[in-house]
Formats: C-alpha cells, structure tokens, sequence
C-alpha cells in the first residue's frame, strides 16, 4: 500500500470490484478492467498509457515428464534495490504436453495528482 495521501502522486484506493489495491487516480482497473469513473464527460479520452516494459514467455512440460508445478511470484525493488513489494500472482500445475504462457507489463501515466510529493512507491 503506498503511503501518499489522498490527491497526491502515488495515492492509492481499493477497486469496488475485485477489491485489489489500485492507484486512486485510476479509471479503469488495471486488475478487473472495469470502468470506475462515471464523472468524467463521455467525449474525454484518456492519455493512452505509456508501456515502457513488456515480457512475454512460455514453457511446456515435456509429453514424456510427469506433472509440473509451477508459481508466478512478482518482485518490485526501487532503485537502492530494495524489496517494496512481493506478490504471488498464481500457482498452478500442468500435465505432460500443456503450456502455459506469462506477460508482464508496466503501464504508465502521467500523475495528475496535485501537492507536494511524498514517499510512495
């Protein structure tokens, strides 16, 4: 959970939808990709997001081994290298011959919060 204020770069709420933790500036959850402003007039458009990282990979597990295990755990370290955050995102398991395919990004805005900055992530 980030600790900027309310109105501040950085602020952050809980999605109404899917309840994970989302900037507060956010209109449409990156989580649940449901649309959570309904003030905003309906010709506004929002900046596109900016996607300055993008991975994509995939394994399969051989036809010939027995099953796999497998768990997604994404790590966020600032520039001193130090952890700020750790998620498991996913387990799973997959039988001889199955694939499972993974894509990280990172999506970014321009804050459109006022006030003066504070710590945050």
């Amino acid at each position: 959970m980030s600790n900027a204020s309310s109105g501040t770069a950085g602020a952050t709420r809980i999605c109404p939808h899917c309840r994970e933790t989302i900037l507060e500036s956010a209109s449409v959850c990156p989580a649940c990709r449901h649309k959570l402003r309904f003030s905003e007039p309906t010709n506004a458009t929002a900046a596109p997001a900016s996607t300055p990282l993008r991975v994509e990979g995939s394994f399969r597990n051989p036809a010939d081994s027995g099953a796999w295990e497998y768990s997604m755990v994404l790590t966020i370290r600032n520039e001193r290298g130090e952890e700020i955050a750790r998620k498991l995102v996913g387990v799973g398991a997959m039988r001889p011959d199955e694939q499972r395919t993974f894509t990280l990004s990172v999506e970014m805005n321009a804050a459109v919060a006022g006030g003066k900055r504070s710590t945050w992530h």
